[in-house]
């Protein structure tokens, strides 16, 4: 058993009813930042498009188990389903197909929405953050994170329409709260594929700004929730790098994705080592070693940008999950 690291680790649901906002985008490159500041961290991928994975170039063994398993099965630790190592210090529960079918089958079982709590309490291998991307839906695999989780993230892309689902989210979260998990906080707003130089990117920044801050005594379970610094910039490597599987950092790490993505888990860390979740980090993962993913592209399989258009004028200039 690995000893060095909590034994109650910080469990993050990263959740948006919306596709397209950057979420799997996110999941994977704020849990590969971590790793990299010293953390030992747990993907798990809760939505059967199984995008996590591909996005760190993992090719789940089909005779293997996986998230499936581990949430249908009670004989099926959570250890028994791991890619171990898949960068150093970052692990990845990985999803299947068979996932989509865990909605019918949990819906008999005792305790349909605690099956990963459960697990992740139970493993032999320890971690101090586990990140879980869940689906756009609310149903048990998005239940099964909200009840593990101690905080919510939930990324988002500074438009009106964005800012209205925000909203809407919140709600549903404090009912989860109410009903299931009563400890958990709606505690970071990610911005993705911001564009602050706009007019629109700056106002809607602020309106969301003066939102959290008129809740903060409200006893709502987002009350304390900030909008995390730094937002990601629109920057079209990261929307390339999963085409590769690579995080930002495997495949530009020096690009502006990359550097919003490594200071904005370098300041996680801080903070829940300064709020007592987290010791300090033993170590640094400063180096990276790249698994060969043989479903990823080759370069010529990536239309490179016009260097004469702008980045921000792609629509996908983020990545699509």
């Amino acid at each position: 058993m690995d000893t060095s690291v909590a034994s109650n680790p910080v469990v993050v649901a990263v959740l948006n009813q919306k596709g397209g906002v950057g979420k799997t985008t996110s999941v994977v490159n704020v849990g590969a930042g971590l790793a990299l500041a010293g953390r030992r961290v747990l993907l798990v991928d809760l939505d059967p498009q199984g995008h996590l994975g591909l996005h760190l170039g993992v090719d789940p063994d089909p005779t293997a188990p996986s998230a499936y398993d581990v949430l249908v099965d009670p004989t099926t630790r959570l250890d028994d389903a791991l890619v171990k190592d898949v960068r150093p210090g970052l692990d990845v529960l990985p999803s299947t197909v068979d996932l989509a079918g865990t909605e019918v089958e949990l819906t008999s079982a005792a305790d349909p929405d605690g099956q990963l709590a459960t697990k992740i309490a139970a493993a032999e291998r320890k971690w101090d953050v586990v990140i879980l991307d869940c689906p756009p839906s609310l149903g048990h695999l998005t239940m099964n994170a909200l009840v593990a989780a101690h905080e919510v993230f939930v990324p988002m892309q500074a438009h009106f329409l964005a800012l209205q689902g925000v909203g809407r989210l919140l709600e549903t979260v404090g009912r989860v709260v109410r009903s299931v998990n009563q400890q958990l906080q709606v505690t970071g707003i990610i911005l993705c594929m911001h564009e602050k130089q706009t007019t629109l990117g700056r106002e809607i920044e602020s309106d969301l700004e003066q939102f959290l801050e008129s809740t903060r005594d409200s006893g709502q379970p987002w009350s304390n929730c900030r909008v995390l610094r730094p937002a990601i910039r629109r920057n079209i490597k990261l929307a390339e790098a999963p085409s590769f599987g690579q995080s930002i950092f495997d495949y530009a790490p020096t690009c502006p994705g990359a550097v919003d993505y490594r200071r904005l888990a370098e300041g996680l860390s801080r903070d829940w080592v300064n709020a007592g979740k987290l010791s300090a980090p033993p170590q640094m993962h400063t180096s990276v070693e790249v698994k060969p993913n043989p479903f990823a592209a080759t370069p010529t399989d990536v239309v490179q940008p016009d260097s004469n258009r702008t980045e921000s004028s792609s629509a996908d200039a983020h990545g699509q999950d």
